[in-house]
């Protein structure tokens, strides 16, 4: 891919993939507080002045914005390992890792199904 054989190319995938990782969990993190919230109104009991449908809307919206999480994840480490292939072995630095952040964010989207799913399940 690059002609420079300079391990910088590489470095600049890996910032991509974290920061591909970081919008990734602001995702399910903004899933997991819109899917509690529904659930801490009907704790509270504000549940009977509002319409039904209005609270299973909170699980709708957190489990979507878990899935879109998920998938984020998911396609950021797939673009870094294909990414990856292209490169010289001079542009990838010796001994080094190249596994853990594609690792990471398939453990990261894994967790966002499972809790999707807990989700779904409990809600």
């Amino acid at each position: 891919m690059s002609y420079l054989d300079d391990p910088r190319v590489f470095f600049a995938n890996e910032r991509t993939l974290l920061a591909w990782q970081r919008t990734a969990i602001a995702l399910m993190g903004l899933g997991f507080v819109i899917e509690r919230f529904g659930l801490f109104m009907r704790v509270m009991g504000v549940g009977s002045s509002v319409p039904a449908g209005h609270l299973s809307l909170s699980l709708v919206f957190g489990v979507m914005f878990l899935l879109c999480g998920a998938t984020v994840s998911f396609l950021s480490a797939f673009q870094f390992s294909r990414f990856l292939r292209h490169l010289s072995a001079s542009e990838i630095p010796l001994q080094y890792a190249v596994w853990l952040g594609p690792a990471i964010n398939y453990v990261v989207g894994f967790s966002a199904l499972a809790m999707a799913c807990w989700f779904v399940l409990t809600g």
